[in-house]
């Protein structure tokens, strides 16, 4: 029999990726997205293969789910500013409600928990490159602290299930990814860059430029999830890639790949914009063997390519899965009321 496996926000970026890959360790998944930022036609493939069950379910509301769950990962929330900025309330209930519901959910299934937090909890950093002891410079009220706060609160509270009721717990603190299926608009620099490259429009630029990201290639940061989870570790652990670099340097190199002459154009940049972001992978290296194999210029290639071959997929297909979705969504109960 397959081990089953729930995952929440798995039609997005970074979940269907990884429900794919959990479908190739031989799981089978339900997926539980509401599909506010994510899209069904990324597990267009993987539902026909019969291993994956897409739920259009709110998770902040999820309720019973019938049969055994050998592990449940969390990564429902919207996760790009402006996908955040946009939803502030429904992100701020996807840290807070959406992590009790499934770490509650671990907890009756005796399943192993995978929360996805992030490299903001560290804020606009005092300290680099940032190790997970810590504690960071975030600001609690200010346009990101929807996202930043409502991960901090997510983390709080597994540690306290892990710690209280022993669930078995384990935290990925996820920096910048990239790669195949981030959506042209979500407002990252790369997808940014790329589209506007493409298109022969200028490259926004925000401030001067140099303030600096880690970028991971999307497989990398799965395979480094897959490794936690099979773990024991409860972490937080810090995955992504510690090569760093300024935002500039990042749309010389998108330019480059597309083989476009986009200028590049300042624009004034975000409130709170961290200065500088480089993890320090050495818990990941030590507890896990992990460490990030896909080298930038690599990664941006595969991404340009698929943005270049219209990738996305075709509409008419997504509109059958997403009605798919839409009639199995009875199957799990939603007893929990909407707060």
């Amino acid at each position: 029999m397959r081990p089953r496996a729930l995952v929440a926000g798995g039609s997005g970026f970074v979940g269907s990726h990884l429900c794919e890959r959990l479908v190739a360790e031989g799981y089978d998944v339900v997926c539980v997205d509401d599909l506010c930022t994510g899209n069904p036609r990324n597990l267009a493939d993987a539902i026909a293969g019969g291993h994956v069950e897409l739920v259009r379910e709110d998770v902040t509301r999820l309720g019973p789910v019938p049969g055994p769950v050998d592990v449940v990962l969390h990564l429902a929330s919207p996760a790009s500013p402006a996908d955040y900025l946009r939803l502030p309330v429904e992100t701020l209930k996807a840290g807070s409600l959406g992590t009790l519901r499934t770490v509650e959910l671990a907890r009756e299934k005796g399943a192993r928990y995978l929360l996805a937090s992030t490299s903001e909890v560290y804020g606009d950093p005092r300290i680099h490159p940032q190790a997970e002891s810590y504690w960071g410079h975030v600001n609690p009220i200010g346009p990101r602290s929807v996202y930043d706060e409502a991960k901090r609160f997510a983390e709080a509270l597994v540690v306290a299930y892990g710690r209280e009721h022993g669930v078995d717990v384990g935290i990925a603190r996820i920096f910048n990814t990239y790669g195949p299926r981030m959506r042209p608009d979500d407002g990252r620099a790369i997808p940014t860059f790329i589209r506007q490259a493409l298109r022969s429009e200028p490259i926004t630029v925000s401030g001067n430029g140099k303030q600096t990201r880690s970028l991971c290639y999307v497989s990398d940061l799965v395979e480094g999830l897959i490794r936690l989870m099979r773990s024991s570790a409860r972490g937080p652990v810090n995955l992504g890639n510690p090569q760093e670099i300024s935002i500039l340097q990042l749309a010389g190199i998108v330019r480059e790949a597309c083989g476009s002459d986009s200028p590049i154009e300042f624009i004034p940049r975000p409130e709170d914009d961290p200065h500088r972001r480089r993890p320090d992978i050495g818990l990941a290296r030590t507890l896990l063997g992990w460490s990030p194999q896909v080298r930038l210029a690599e990664g941006v290639k595969r991404t340009v390519a698929w943005f270049a071959d219209g990738a996305q997929g075709d509409a008419a297909q997504a509109d059958a899965v997403q009605a798919d979705a839409t009639e199995s969504a009875g199957s799990l109960a939603t007893s929990a009321p909407a707060v």
